[in-house]
């Protein structure tokens, strides 16, 4: 089978869960970027080598709590409906935050050893780690186990999955772009100007990296003939149903017996 990534499909899912999400995935992005907002105002402002190590790093653990709360998010709605609250989003990735992190650390240490020796290594490290929250997330995989996963199920669709990154990047470089002009022209110089400018940015563009990170994951899947566990535990109820048999029809109740002539 040499079926190939629909990158026209990926990006119509994407957006099409962005719309019908907005109002779970917008709160829970306010949640966890405004520390990351906070402290980016706090280095634009005159703070140091520390603070921006420390802002690198508290907006690299919030991206991958975030992108794992997107994944169950998305994979939630694959049923056709919308069981999550921003509340239990919280606690139903919980039990992986360590996970994410951990693989969310190691993946961006080897992206960026990959771009300091001369960019390209870089750029196929990017690619063949795109879906480690989604395999941390749905296949249960452990730090390396998702490093692993990812490379696997990107295998053999690099080009497009890559095609699928440089498309997203160039919108949401735009958007970006776009909104950071607005928010210097109605903000000063300030703290607070740079804070809700970087958290604006953050909050809207953040859920479409993360959803593309999934989507992309559930089509690799599904062009590798692995149907997510969702679909699988489905498809073994109804083998349980024996197929070509009408039930049986329950008796009607007697009815009361007619009274003798």
């Amino acid at each position: 089978m040499n079926a190939k990534l629909d990158t026209g499909r990926v990006f119509e899912r994407i957006f099409e869960i962005y719309r019908e999400q907005f109002t779970l995935l917008i709160p829970a992005a306010l949640i966890l970027f405004i520390p990351v907002a906070i402290l980016n105002g706090l280095v634009q402002t005159g703070g140091g080598a520390l603070a921006a190590l420390a802002t690198a790093a508290i907006s690299l653990i919030a991206s991958y709590w975030y992108q794992g709360m997107v994944v169950e998010a998305v994979v939630d709605i694959l049923d056709g409906r919308r069981d999550h609250t921003v509340g239990s989003l919280f606690s139903s990735v919980s039990p992986f935050i360590g996970t994410l992190i951990g693989a969310g650390i190691l993946a961006t240490i080897i992206i960026v050893i990959g771009f300091i020796l001369i960019i390209v290594p870089g750029l196929i490290a990017l690619t063949f780690l795109a879906v480690v929250a989604p395999a941390v997330v749905i296949d249960r995989a452990g730090v390396t186990g998702a490093l692993r996963r990812s490379r696997e199920l990107v295998s053999g669709q690099a080009w497009r999955v890559f095609g699928v990154i440089v498309v997203l990047f160039l919108i949401t470089a735009v958007i970006g772009g776009i909104l950071t002009a607005i928010g210097a022209g109605v903000s000063d110089d300030s703290f607070a100007g740079y804070a809700v400018a970087d958290l604006i940015v953050r909050v809207l563009l953040g859920p479409l990296t993360a959803i593309a990170a999934t989507v992309v994951y559930v089509e690799l899947r599904r062009i590798k003939g692995e149907p997510l566990p969702q679909e699988s535990a489905g498809a073994s109820e109804a083998a349980t149903i024996p197929q070509g048999r009408i039930p049986d029809a329950p008796e009607a109740p007697a009815g009361p017996e007619a009274p003798s002539a």
